[in-house]
């Protein structure tokens, strides 16, 4: 018998290796979270001294991805070692503060770690030991991240979110959360809805209501569900979304103009379908009198 069906005969085992994969994928999120947008602005700035013809900016770094430099304190720039990097364990040992410098440490990096395990876990227990459990864990990741730089910059890159939406049309073919046809005009319906009701409230308001990165999400979610679940998605990340913006407007007296990321609500509602989709679609058409 391989280890493997060894580790799959035990679901508390199973869970358990899933949250402690994402207490090390959520340190990597964070790098990216943090990395991922500045790698793109540089980018995007030598694009335009290339097609400008100006001379290349030269006091930024020549080497900056998601592997080099090496993690280091922002205030003094000591390089943090292996056991100052443990996902939240090491923040408790060093009570939120630099070893060298003593400056506080950001709590949302312990926060991502903390909840890409928490997530990771319950994706697990919801899914047990099968194939679709280890790509709906990558999804899971994948909107973690997407969310984290959303939040932070309103932006969703094109160079995480249109290759994971190439796999769920792959996933497809393999009939793993969905069927082919369903996953095409899932992914054409998704970016399609998105991208009218944009159109529609630009035309009668003159103003931008959100960015082509939301219709690109909601596409990526048609081709992993299925167009089945995109009704499902729309009305629980709107009904996510007006709540939390209420609440921060009227609770943290936030300035109705500042934009609110969408897709952060979008990939909430995403992964509750993910997981409870069926179950959630299967009581709507009852309660609406369709099934």
């Amino acid at each position: 018998m391989s280890s493997l069906s060894i580790i799959l005969q035990f679901p508390l085992l199973v869970i358990l290796l899933a949250g402690i994969m994402g207490l090390l994928v959520g340190s990597f999120l964070n790098v990216v979270i943090y990395r991922l947008p500045i790698m793109m602005q540089r980018g995007w700035r030598q694009e335009c001294e290339t097609f400008l013809e100006l001379p290349i900016s030269k006091h930024e770094p020549e080497i900056f991805n998601l592997s080099l430099p090496h993690s280091h304190c922002p205030q003094c720039e000591q390089g943090i070692k292996a056991y100052q990097n443990i996902p939240v364990l090491s923040y408790l040992f060093l009570r939120g503060k630099c070893a060298n410098c003593g400056t506080n440490i950001a709590i949302r990096y312990p926060f991502v770690e903390a909840l890409t395990s928490v997530l990771s876990m319950v994706a697990a227990y919801q899914l047990g030991g099968q194939l679709a459990t280890v790509f709906a864990l990558l999804l899971t990741w994948v909107l973690i991240a997407l969310s984290g730089i959303d939040f932070d910059q309103q932006l969703l890159p094109d160079s995480i979110t249109l290759p994971v939406m190439w796999l769920g049309l792959f996933l497809s073919l393999l009939h793993i959360f969905t069927d082919p046809y369903s996953s095409i005009i899932g992914a054409i319906a998704g970016y399609l809805i998105l991208w009218s009701i944009y159109q529609l409230f630009k035309l009668l308001t003159g103003k931008e209501g959100m960015g082509y990165g939301d219709f690109k999400l909601l596409a990526l979610f048609g081709a992993w569900l299925g167009w089945q679940y995109l009704p499902l998605i729309i009305m629980l990340s709107s009904l996510v979304g007006a709540v939390v913006g209420l609440s921060m407007i009227v609770f943290r007296g936030q300035d109705k103009s500042i934009p609110i990321p969408f897709g952060p609500y979008l990939a909430v509602a995403g992964w509750i379908a993910l997981l409870w989709g069926e179950s959630l679609n299967a009581f709507y058409l009852s309660y609406v009198g369709l099934q």
